[in-house]
């Protein structure tokens, strides 16, 4: 057994609110209290700026916001001598350069482990926030992972990528909390459900799916689950739009019969890894994904789901599962399987305490 450790996590936002941090670091929470490790949590964002960061306006209080961000990374930087590994999700500050960064590797001579889960190297900046957009330093990425000691990243691609710059990189995917996510069986009879969820940063990719299900449902009754923190900008027959909430999270998935997932073929979706393809197989949801980057590693083709190229490819595959609710039942039965072996808490317990080494 490792010596305990104190870990310092600089993360972007509050703890408990963001996808990228709860899958991928905020659910080892405990394993690290069960091994004997201590850990403090200092997010750049308050939970009252993050609940307004991506909605239209607030440009006052979101810069009062960023700027006592900046004042807590100098709080961090007076007790950064307590810790032994600092574990930095993303990036410590989301303008300028990474100063941060450098002060805690070469400053104070601190273990940095590096975690990143999409390609932050690439400009992908919110439509809400256009100064963020400009004063962006999207290389800062390129400074961070030479200057850490073990690089995270979250599929193959994105590890590619840093270990261009690091030898020191494991790939460490996000992962599912399967005894959180457990599967229950909808209600006989009810309606068909097509689902998909996300931010509103991925919600741009309906705009592949959203033709062919408008035309599919002037053939057949079902409903179209949107679960979000943002409501689309479409109106559909078949859309029911459910705010995301993190009580009801499972409840809503497990009322899809399949669940989507569209991507382009692009540098930026090939950063992905695959989280709402996994959120469904978790709960023993066919899916229906792209054949981008590590989604093609997730969902087997004629097993637990299927891949969909083109706009025909979605409209078939879905065609035959709205026709056939016995093949639902068939995929069902080699969805959770995958989740459980390759891509759960449970099967990188170790993976991510070989991070602090």
């Amino acid at each position: 057994m490792m010596r305990s450790m104190k870990i310092l996590f600089i993360t972007p936002y509050p703890e408990g609110t963001a996808p990228s941090q709860r899958f991928r670091f905020e659910h080892y929470f405990k394993l690290l209290e069960s091994q004997g490790h201590s850990y403090k949590v200092s997010s750049f964002m308050g939970p009252r700026t993050w609940k307004v960061l991506y909605q239209p306006g607030h440009l006052l209080f979101k810069s009062s916001g960023i700027i006592k961000g900046y004042f807590r990374r100098l709080r961090d930087l007076l007790r950064v001598h307590r810790f032994d590994y600092v574990f930095i999700h993303r990036e410590a500050a989301p303008l300028g350069p990474p100063v941060f960064e450098w002060m805690i590797a070469r400053i104070f001579g601190k273990k940095i482990v590096y975690d990143f889960d999409d390609a932050i190297w690439i400009p992908n900046a919110s439509e809400h926030n256009p100064i963020v957009y400009r004063l962006k330093r999207y290389r800062n990425t390129e400074n961070i992972i030479r200057w850490s000691s073990v690089v995270s990243c979250g599929n193959p691609f994105l590890k590619d990528f840093a270990s261009g710059f690091n030898s020191q990189t494991v790939f460490n995917p996000t992962v599912i909390d399967t005894s959180y996510y457990v599967p229950s069986r909808k209600m006989p009879n009810s309606r068909f459900v097509i689902g998909w969820t996300g931010s509103h940063s991925t919600m741009q990719y309906l705009s592949l799916v959203k033709p062919v299900i408008e035309k599919l449902e002037k053939e057949f009754d079902f409903e179209f689950h949107v679960i979000s923190d943002k409501e689309p900008d479409f109106i559909m027959k078949s859309l029911i739009f459910k705010k995301w909430n993190k009580e009801t999270e499972i409840q809503d998935l497990v009322q899809f019969d399949v669940g989507l997932m569209p991507l382009t073929d692009d540098k930026w979706a090939k950063g992905k890894c695959g989280f709402k393809a996994l959120q469904y197989l978790a709960l023993e949801i066919p899916a229906l994904v792209s054949p981008v980057g590590i989604n093609t590693s997730i969902v087997t083709h004629g097993s637990n789901g299927f891949y969909c190229t083109s706009a025909e490819e979605w409209e078939q595959n879905l065609r035959m599962l709205l026709s056939n609710r016995s093949l639902i039942e068939k995929l069902k039965q080699n969805t959770r399987k995958i989740v459980e072996d390759q891509f759960s808490v449970n099967a990188h317990r170790s993976t991510f305490l070989s991070l602090f080494r």
